[in-house]
């Protein structure tokens, strides 16, 4: 017998061996069961997934012997002719090369005999849309009004391009892809039944490579059991299909969300020069961010991300290392620049200038944990400011019940000649993002090569500081300024340890208070949040609420 391929030995011949389309197969099964059968269908859907199989299965039931029933016999006769496409009373006609009115004139003609040997003379029309407009016309008497004995059933993959006036006479069942789950768990059944060996990993990559379609599917597991025969393993699928782009991916997302843009630009140009069209690998880059946001906010269910078991393990980890609103924020600016990529002459200067965007791109802090910092922060300010200290007074006592964080004092006495306000200076020019959080820092002392500053305790960017990543940065703008190699340290304290000057009146005095208002107000959560958004915003004057005019 000559050898059939996948997609015609495994192609459902019961209702029951229907995958994916459980609302058309119920619907049909009931019609039979309570003798409501319309006198014409349309199946509409993308292609492969049982749209003809379906209206093949519908006919054998309404014309088997035992019938009509819900499961034909698949033995009699008239089972076997529709089977094997034998039969003179169920015609599968081809929309495309069929689509004149000549054709329709003649199914007109021939609609008025009667079946020869089945119950019902069936018209399956397939891509329906094909025809003409005048052979459209044609069909509209006919399927309004046809005969008793004769039923249509139209299968097309473009239902929008079927007159409304069509589609009114019909009743309409509307097909879904298949999820990349249920083509693996089909493809499973069909290798075990062929004595094929692969992994789930292996049958996971074919039901992606198929984008919805079981037949699509079945086509391509044709291709890898020739390639790789019968013992299948990871690597030949992958040399086959070529999955180049799926590895480049994660390691795309792992350097953007590591803020490492140089990494990142080397990934693409190992894909541009692995020959991946740059456009399909901005709207894969889209997708992928797009899972990362369903994984955080579904909590990783794999049957919105419809991702192989693996792959959606790694998504998970992944999106686990960045807050919601840092992929909300990595999305946004993808979805901004589509239409760009798409009208784009040179789609791979836009995505290294898209790259580079969103790897620079600042973390955020979660709302609710902004909230419970400006609540601190409000509490603490509803208290009323504590009164300066000076160096030589006693630690405050700590009040009962409450945990007191006393001032870590530094290890040596401050240099006369302070070069904390320099530092600052220089960390302002090479990125003011950087330098309005440490703004309100307090010089603890400069000894071989050990920077510390203080912060007081709920600093809101405290965590961020002691980033490695910003450490780094600092101590590489410490050791241009010191001309040394320089450690940066970055402590919690509960107050300023700045020398207070003797005279609490004056001038000095004023300009202490000012400096110690201008340190709260870049302590707000809300202020530092402009001061990220705006580069170059600074602080100019400080009104309190009884100066107001």
């Amino acid at each position: 017998m000559d050898y059939l391929v996948l997609a015609r030995k495994w192609r459902p011949q019961l209702f029951g061996d229907v995958i994916g389309q459980d609302h058309v197969v119920r619907t049909l099964q009931n019609a039979i069961r309570h003798n409501r059968i319309a006198h014409a269908f349309v199946f509409s859907g993308p292609r492969g997934i049982g749209k003809t199989s379906v209206a093949r299965i519908l006919a054998k039931a309404l014309n088997c012997e035992t019938g009509p029933t819900e499961t034909p016999c698949n033995v009699c006769s008239n089972c076997r002719q529709i089977t094997e496409g034998l039969s003179m009373d169920v015609r599968e006609i081809d929309g495309a090369s069929n689509r004149g009115i000549d054709e329709i004139r003649e199914l007109r003609e021939n609609v008025k005999f009667s079946p020869l040997s089945s119950r019902y003379k069936i018209y399956i029309i397939d891509e329906v849309h094909m025809l003409t407009k005048e052979a459209f016309n044609a069909l509209l008497k006919t399927i309004e009004e046809p005969p008793p004995h004769v039923l249509f059933m139209f299968a097309t993959t473009e239902i929008h391009k079927v007159p409304a006036t069509i589609l009114s006479r019909c009743q309409r069942h509307d097909f879904r892809r298949m999820s990349l789950r249920q083509i693996s768990d089909t493809l499973r059944k069909i290798a075990k039944a062929e004595g094929i060996e692969i992994s789930d990993t292996g049958l996971a990559w074919i039901a992606e490579g198929a984008e919805g379609s079981m037949r699509d599917a079945q086509s391509i597991f044709d291709q890898v059991i020739s390639y790789a025969g019968t013992a299948i393993k990871d690597s030949d699928i992958e040399a086959l299909l070529g999955f180049t782009d799926r590895k480049l991916l994660y390691n795309l997302s792992r350097a953007i969300l590591a803020r490492d843009g140089k990494t990142a630009l080397h990934i693409l140009d190992e894909g541009y020069f692995a020959g991946i069209d740059m456009k399909q690998f901005y709207q894969m880059i889209l997708r992928h961010f797009m899972n990362f946001m369903l994984a955080k906010t579904t909590g990783g269910e794999e049957r919105l991300m419809d991702l192989p078991d693996g792959e959606a393990a790694e998504l998970k980890k992944q999106a686990g290392t960045a807050s919601e609103e840092t992929l909300r924020r990595l999305l946004d600016i993808l979805m901004a620049e589509d239409e760009e990529v798409r009208r784009s002459l040179n789609p791979r200067l836009n995505l290294e200038y898209i790259l580079i965007k969103m790897a620079s791109l600042e973390p955020l802090i979660p709302v609710d944990e902004l909230l419970q910092k400006v609540e601190v922060i409000e509490r603490r300010l509803s208290g009323g400011a504590a009164p300066a200290r000076s160096p030589h007074s006693p630690a405050p006592a700590k009040t009962p019940g409450k945990q007191a964080v006393e001032a870590k004092p530094p290890d040596q006495p401050v240099p006369a000649e302070n070069p904390w306000d320099g530092y600052r200076e220089l960390v302002r020019k090479k990125s003011n993002p950087l330098w309005s959080k440490i703004e309100s820092g307090t010089f603890l002392g400069y000894e071989k090569g050990l920077l510390r500053i203080g912060f007081p305790a709920g600093y809101v960017f405290l965590d961020y500081l002691n980033e490695a990543s910003q450490k780094t940065r600092l101590a590489e703008i410490a050791r241009e300024f010191f001309g040394e190699d320089v450690t940066v340290k970055i402590e919690a304290a509960a107050g300023e340890n700045r020398p207070v000057p003797a005279a609490a009146n004056g001038p000095s005095a004023n300009n202490r208070n000012n400096n110690d208002l201008k340190r709260e107000a870049l302590n707000h959560p809300l202020v530092q949040k402009v001061m990220d958004l705006f580069e170059g915003a600074e602080i100019k004057e400080i009104i309190t609420r009884g100066n107001r005019g």
